[in-house]
């Protein structure tokens, strides 16, 4: 550990908003208790928060609806005074695992290597459109809810676990019913950035065939999300781990061109802010921090975003992702990831 962090200088933000994600799982894994690490997060001034209506968390079972949990998640975020962006997913939805359908909507997991079009699975599409349609109706006359996001890096593979893609004609499909339900406010769909030529190789072979999230989510999309993770491990050996550093990676300038040309909105939808190592739950180390993202990671990597805004395609938001994990250090005595993202609200 050093203190990097207090001396990065932080860029100004102008109109654009800052927010975080909260994944109700995360806290769940860090052995931390749900509404307390809501509170404690919500203390601090940002102005937008990221939530997700998980289908297997809502209906546990066929036609029965749960929404408690988001319920006091919402009612949270309104007493702060807080702007949501609400994640219907259905089927892909932000944080691990990503995949959130009930098993009583699957008769049999979906194929590896399939690309899951409306017409090879009508009874899961019809599902996930009445969730939707559950979700957005119940949430519409929220006024904190400035937004909605459709899926999760909509029609990517999920992750190195799962080959299977959602095909784009499912994605519009979900993506009419969301409309109909609520035609007033923006929807937002995001994807994720390459950011060395190792993954920006996999990215493009992997989804060749109907572009990726991000290509889709230009099309598509009222405001296009960018999933930002400059830093990530390949591989473990021993005590050594091989990473890739993109810190350098910038979006390519067609993107917001084309941004322009349709007059959408962009954000940066998860900001890595919290390591991204080869386990699923990031570790923890007493007196260190990981290489993927220190605390001052989490300033560098936001002012790398803000360097991509410009008065033509200003950027709308810029979403913070591992604020859990800020909560785990500080109560296992290191504070210093609430201490820079303090700076970023100072200094922004």
């Amino acid at each position: 550990m050093h203190d990097d962090w207090r001396r990065v200088a932080v860029r100004p933000r102008e109109s654009a908003l800052l927010g975080i994600s909260f994944r109700p799982r995360q806290v769940e894994a860090f052995g931390l208790r749900g509404q307390a690490t809501l509170d404690a997060l919500l203390e601090y001034p940002f102005e937008l928060l990221r939530l997700g209506a998980y289908w297997d968390r809502i209906e546990t079972s066929a036609r029965k609806f749960d929404t408690q949990e988001l319920d006091w998640q919402l009612a949270a975020a309104e007493r702060a005074g807080k702007m949501v962006i609400l994640s219907v997913g259905p089927v892909k939805n932000f944080g691990y695992p990503e995949f959130y359908v009930p098993k009583h909507q699957l008769d049999r997991p979906l194929r590896e290597g399939a690309l899951v079009q409306p017409e090879g699975q009508a009874g899961l599409l019809s599902a996930a459109k009445r969730f939707i349609s559950h979700v957005v109706t119940k949430y519409r006359g929220r006024d904190s809810v400035v937004a909605w996001q459709l899926e999760h890096e909509a029609v990517d593979p999920l992750g190195f676990e799962h080959s299977w893609r959602l095909g784009r004609d499912f994605v519009q499909s979900e993506l009419a019913t969301l409309r109909d339900c609520d035609p007033s406010r923006p929807v937002m769909m995001n994807g994720f950035l390459p950011t060395s030529a190792l993954v920006n190789l996999s990215q493009w072979w992997r989804t060749r065939d109907q572009g990726d999230s991000l290509a889709v989510a230009a099309q598509l999309a009222d405001i296009v999300g960018i999933d930002y993770y400059p830093r990530n491990a390949l591989l473990r050996l021993g005590p050594r781990t091989l990473y890739a550093d993109g810190s350098g990676a910038t979006p390519p300038s067609a993107l917001f061109e084309g941004l322009r040309e349709r007059g959408r909105r962009w954000m940066v939808a998860e900001g890595q802010a919290e390591p991204w190592e080869t386990t699923t739950l990031p570790p923890n180390p007493v007196g260190e921090a990981m290489f993927t993202c220190g605390p001052h990671h989490l300033i560098e990597n936001y002012n790398a975003a803000i360097s991509w805004s410009s008065p033509e395609t200003p950027l709308y938001a810029y979403v913070l992702w591992g604020a859990e994990y800020w909560i785990l250090r500080a109560r296992s005595g290191d504070p210093s990831y609430l201490g820079a993202f303090q700076r970023l609200l100072n200094g922004s």
